[in-house]
């Protein structure tokens, strides 16, 4: 989209909100703009013969690293089918940014570091789908643990890591 054209869609937001609204109206005026790229993750097809040990641990992340938080965000609402133009609020909880799409539609976290603390929180919403980094838990364990806690506080809350 040019420049020209989000200003225009700027100043007749602010025109809009001179004038008479509707009690019910919201008075939101803004605009996403999204932009078609590469995928956010890596290629990894490789035949298990091609690949050398020493380059295994080069492929521990499967998000390319120059990929922010909103990037892997949209591409899961768009994986899922889920409406790009729904409000997304951003929160802080137990120190991670998460990410809540229409209220519980969908919650994500990408950060690194999430706990069983973070985990029974955002499974305590009830959340439709529920989506981490695959790098975002420490260990394999705490991956399996999320699932599991995911299963007794949420269990029809669709659960993926990236």
């Amino acid at each position: 989209m040019s420049e020209v054209t989000k200003e225009r869609i700027r100043r007749a937001g602010s025109e809009a909100l001179k004038g008479n609204c509707d009690e019910g109206w919201s008075k939101d005026v803004g605009f996403r703009v999204l932009k078609v790229d590469s995928s956010n993750m890596t290629d990894v097809y490789y035949r298990p013969d091609e690949v050398k040990q020493d380059e295994l641990f080069g492929q521990v992340d499967s998000v390319k690293p120059d990929r922010a938080a909103e990037d892997l965000l949209f591409q899961v609402l768009i994986d899922w089918g889920v409406e790009l133009s729904l409000p997304i609020n951003r929160e802080t909880l137990q120190g991670k940014t998460v990410y809540s799409v229409d209220g519980n539609a969908l919650i994500a976290c990408f950060e690194p570091g999430v706990t069983d603390d973070l985990v029974k929180d955002i499974a305590a919403r009830a959340p439709l789908r529920a989506v981490f980094r695959d790098t975002s838990f420490a260990r394999d364990a705490d991956r399996i643990n999320a699932e599991q806690l995911f299963r007794q506080l949420s269990p029809s809350t669709e659960l993926k890591a990236i």
